[in-house]
C-alpha cells in the first residue's frame, strides 16, 4: 500500500539532546510510525506489528500504532529510521524533504505473529 509520509519532531524527544539518543527509549520513539486505523486494517496490521517502510531512496523498519491521521498519511518522529527514506536533495535549506514523501507500507510479521510490546 502506497502512503504519504510525514515526520517531525517532538517536544519529548527534545529531552533527548540531553538525556541522550543511545537509549531503548529513544529508539523506541523513532522507531514508531503511526497510522490510520483504517490503513492499519487495509494492511492486515495490528498495533505493534513491524513494518517495512520503503521509498525511492531507501527502506526502514518501524513498530506500527494507531493514531488520529487522515487515512493515507504516516507519521514517524525524525531520526536515523526516518533520515533512511529521505533523498539528499535539500532544496537550499540544508534539510531533506521530511514530508510529503511517497511510501510503501508492508509487514514484515507473518501471520499469527504476537506484536511487540510496548
Amino acid at each position: 500500500m502506497f502512503l504519504t509520509f510525514i515526520s517531525g519532531r517532538s517536544l519529548n524527544q527534545g529531552r533527548y539532546i540531553n538525556i541522550g539518543k543511545d537509549t531503548d527509549e529513544y529508539r523506541k520513539m523513532v522507531g514508531t510510525l503511526e497510522m490510520n486505523e483504517s490503513d492499519l486494517a487495509g494492511l492486515g496490521l495490528s498495533p505493534g506489528m513491524r513494518v517495512r517502510v520503503r521509498s525511492e531512496w531507501g527502506t526502514a523498519l518501524f513498530q506500527c500504532i494507531p493514531a488520529d491521521l487522515p487515512e493515507g498519511v504516516v507519521f514517524a518522529l525524525y531520526g536515523p529510521p526516518t533520515t533512511a527514506l529521505m533523498g539528499g536533495n535539500t532544496d537550499g535549506t540544508g534539510m531533506p524533504t521530511q514530508k510529503g514523501l511517497e511510501v510503501e507500507v508492508e509487514s514484515v510479521d507473518q501471520p499469527g505473529d504476537q506484536p511487540l510490546t510496548t
